[in-house]
């Protein structure tokens, strides 16, 4: 086919694709199920685009997913996950080798599987997705803790998750021992870690220093200078998935020129990524030999999500309170025991020890393809009757909203959305009555499908949604403010409510 031919087909499908995620909306599912279906379709066996590039799979994937790191960093709010940053980084870490160990020994005895294989396919399944985590929990209301820890988790854990993956499908006769893995994942997320803590303040600093002559300049330096910290951590050996998002992350959090329009690209660049990531996914699998790994598939998805992960979080948390980080109850943790999503990193994962020829690799790709498929359509639509159940859901919690405003960026303010939920104490209350601080105030209320501006005698009523500008010093005492006064009246001070979470 001619390049004219290419450039519609890809046009078409990415037309097609972005059709697709209105249908995911609506319906709770994770995009990238209709994604991979429609790489599915698109394949050898439906419209016959062959495709069958393992090694090329692979370095597409990994590009694909600094895009996708590189996004979730420019656009996850510092304050709100800086809480809970120490539990996602022992989940990250101790938790991922946990996953490792108990997927590994399960699989071994269950699927008879040699013991570098089990562990291969252990390492491939225990990185959540950044991606199909960020696509839920953003229309979940959730306490920013709880939420915090499954965003920064998410970010974190693929760096040593594509480093144990490397160095096991390297070993082709033996595993690696525990220290050599030990040292040498240590090393590579310690250079990481410094490459992205050195550019990401020099950047933040350079381009509030540096007049560009054109605004749309702006995001396309930002998303460049991810790319020279994941260059510059891999020519390094180190790890370029960390120095991407912490990179992103410092720059996504510092009063940059055009920040908003910034967020704006980045999250546009990583919804083609992700498209062009799951449709090429879906084009490398081959819908005939999926059959064969359904059972293996759903045996090894069962034991990660009914046994691995919970553990991992168990553990992970039990750690962070012996350490004094922070503790967690039963009923948060058994959330972020469902709510570890797996998404395309698994499936580019499981293409490193397939293009290191790795015996059986082929069949750890489909097992995973499966798993994936499966257990997104299980877990992603469940999440919020899960969060309800368990009570974890806050529907009155603030939310950012993103606004094209320059005033708003030189002021330093924040324009947040909250809902009056039905049980709310806000309902009843006058504007007046809720004392926000002087750098705050209610400037809309959206009531039944009406926006009107309230006056000080407005009235809050039950399902309302109020649009709150507050200035950045005073954020965190307008959410406490709010979700006193939503627990126990207008006279939540006198009650001792100080509106923690």
């Amino acid at each position: 086919m001619t390049l004219d031919v290419w450039l519609l087909l890809g046009a078409a499908i990415v037309i097609a694709a972005i059709a697709s995620v209105r249908i995911a909306h609506r319906t709770g599912l994770p995009s990238l199920l209709l994604f991979l279906g429609l790489g599915l379709v698109l394949g050898d066996s439906g419209v016959g685009i062959l495709f069958n590039n393992p090694e090329l799979a692979q370095q597409i994937g990994l590009s694909a997913l600094a895009v996708i790191l590189a996004e979730g960093g420019l656009t996850t709010n510092w304050s709100h996950v800086r809480r809970s940053v120490p539990l996602a980084l022992i989940l990250a870490t101790l938790g991922v080798a946990v996953s490792i160990v108990v997927v590994a020994l399960a699989v071994q005895g269950l699927l008879g599987l040699d013991q570098n294989a089990a562990l291969i396919l252990g390492a491939v399944l225990a990185s959540t997705d950044a991606a199909a985590v960020f696509s839920v929990l953003r229309r979940l209301p959730l306490p920013s803790r709880l939420s915090g820890v499954l965003e920064a988790e998410s970010g974190f854990n693929d760096a040593p998750t594509v480093i144990a993956v490397m160095l096991l499908s390297s070993a082709t006769h033996s595993s690696p021992t525990v220290g050599s893995f030990l040292l040498r994942t240590g090393s590579e997320l310690l250079i990481g870690a410094a490459v992205g803590l050195a550019i990401g303040p020099a950047g933040a600093y350079a381009l509030r220093r540096v007049a560009l002559p054109a605004s749309g300049l702006y995001p396309i330096a930002v998303l460049a200078l991810t790319f020279v910290s994941y260059g510059g951590a891999v020519l390094l050996h180190g790890s370029g998935f960390l120095a991407v998002y912490l990179t992103a992350l410092i720059l996504g959090n510092s009063r940059l020129p055009h920040r908003a329009a910034t967020r704006g690209f980045a999250e546009g660049a990583a919804w083609l990524a992700q498209i062009g990531l799951f449709v090429m996914l879906g084009l490398l699998a081959s819908p005939k030999e999926l059959p064969s790994a359904i059972v293996p598939g759903l045996i090894a998805g069962t034991v990660l999500v009914l046994l691995a992960r919970p553990l991992s979080v168990m553990i992970s948390a039990q750690a962070a309170w012996l350490l004094r980080l922070g503790r967690t109850n039963w009923r948060e943790q058994t959330f972020l025991s469902w709510a570890g999503l797996r998404g395309a990193v698994p499936i580019v994962l499981a293409t490193i020890p397939w293009a290191a020829g790795v015996e059986g690799s082929k069949e750890i790709f489909n097992e995973v393809f499966v798993i994936v498929m499966v257990f997104t359509l299980v877990q992603g639509p469940t999440l919020p009757f899960v969060a309800r159940l368990l009570g974890v859901a806050t529907p009155g919690e603030a939310h950012d909203l993103e606004v094209e405003s320059a005033p708003l960026e030189e002021l330093k303010a924040d324009l947040l959305q909250i809902k009056v939920p039905p049980s709310s104490k806000l309902h009843g209350v006058e504007i007046f009555e809720l004392r926000l601080p002087a750098g705050a105030a209610v400037t809309l209320i959206v009531r039944d499908g009406k926006s009107f501006v309230p006056a000080g005698t407005t009235r809050v009523r039950a399902d309302d949604q109020l649009l709150v500008v507050a200035t950045a010093a005073c954020r965190d005492e307008v959410e406490r403010r709010m979700r006193a006064v939503s627990r126990r009246g207008k006279l939540a001070g006198w009650y001792g409510e100080r509106g923690s979470e």
